[in-house]
C-alpha cells in the first residue's frame, strides 16, 4: 500500500515481529493437528509426522519401525519444522502484507496451498518418502497454516509506513 502525504508517498513496510510471531503459532496449531490426525485417524505414533521431517537432513533411516520416540529424530523434526513455518510464514506475510484481514486469510490460505504443491510435487523427487503422505488432510493442513499466518499477521500487525524514493 502506498499513501501521499502531501508530496512524499509512503509506502507501508511488514512489521517482523508480527510475522515471526504469527509464524511460530501457525507452525505449533499444524503440528499439533498434523499429529492428532497421524495418532487418531491413521493409528500411528505422535512421533512419526516429526521422523518424516527429519528424514529431509538425517535421511531415510529415520523412517522405518518402530516409529517411537527417539531424541535426535525428533529434535532435528522440531527444528526443521519451526525453521520451515518462519520461512513460509514469512513468505505468506510479505506476500499479504498490505490487503488486511480478509485478504490475509483467504491469501495466506492460498500461498498454504501452493506450499502443499510446491513442498510435495517438486520436493518429492529429492525426498520420495513424501509421496507416501500426499492426501487431503496434509492439504487441508497446509492451507489452514497459511490462513492463520495470514490471519494472526494482520491481527497482530502494527502498520508502518517509510517514504518511498522515486
Amino acid at each position: 500500500m502506498t499513501r501521499s502525504s502531501g508530496s512524499v508517498r509512503m509506502q507501508q513496510i511488514m512489521d517482523i515481529r508480527a510475522a515471526l510471531l504469527a509464524s511460530l503459532i501457525a507452525g505449533l496449531v499444524y503440528l499439533v493437528v498434523q499429529i492428532v490426525m497421524a495418532v487418531w485417524l491413521f493409528g500411528s505414533t505422535p512421533w512419526v509426522v516429526l521422523r518424516w521431517q527429519a528424514a529431509i537432513l538425517l535421511g531415510e533411516g529415520v523412517l522405518p519401525p518402530p516409529a517411537g520416540f527417539a531424541s535426535l529424530p525428533i529434535l532435528v523434526g522440531l527444528l526443521l519444522h519451526f525453521a520451515l513455518s518462519v520461512l513460509y510464514g514469512l513468505l505468506i506475510a510479505f506476500i499479504i502484507h498490505r490487503g488486511g484481514l480478509l485478504v490475509g486469510i483467504v491469501g495466506g490460505g492460498l500461498v498454504g496451498l501452493a506450499l502443499y504443491a510446491l513442498n510435495f510435487y517438486t520436493f518429492t523427487i529429492l525426498f520420495p518418502w513424501f509421496f507416501a503422505i500426499r492426501n487431503w488432510l496434509i492439504i487441508l493442513g497446509h492451507v489452514l497454516f497459511g490462513m492463520l499466518v495470514g490471519g494472526i499477521y494482520e491481527a497482530l500487525e502494527v502498520e508502518e509506513f517509510v517514504p518511498v524514493e522515486e
